[in-house]
């Protein structure tokens, strides 16, 4: 990865089947076959934190905020829908957040797309 978490992001993001990036609410976003979204850029927009907001499985955000809150948090907004914030501004693995984005794009897509991750 590079060393511009939103190039990181986006190349992540991309790399998905029929995604696209646009702004939404001012930040670079990604979508699934240009409607559903699934991870937000966060660059400041809320908070002096530099994040990334992302759809998540069901018990996921829960689990990861109490294991490193320093890492994980409750964004405004999508959290009461179990939406998963990650802070970019601390020491990140690159391959855990390629799961989380992953985990995302899964939690969105339809059964079509996801099983061509399988």
């Amino acid at each position: 990865m590079t060393d511009d978490p939103l190039e990181s992001l986006r190349r992540l993001s991309l790399a998905l089947p029929e995604t696209t990036e646009r702004l939404s609410h001012g930040e670079p976003t990604w979508f699934i076959r240009g409607k559903k979204t699934f991870v937000m850029y966060a660059d400041h927009h809320h908070d002096d934190r530099l994040a990334f907001w992302c759809a998540a499985p069901p018990g996921v955000q829960e689990a990861l905020i109490a294991q490193d809150p320093e890492r994980f948090f409750r964004p405004p907004y999508v959290g009461h829908r179990g939406w998963l914030g990650v802070h970019l501004d601390v020491p990140q693995d690159w391959a855990e957040i390629a799961e989380i984005v992953t985990d995302a794009y899964r939690t969105v897509a339809p059964k079509r797309l996801s099983a061509l991750l399988e």
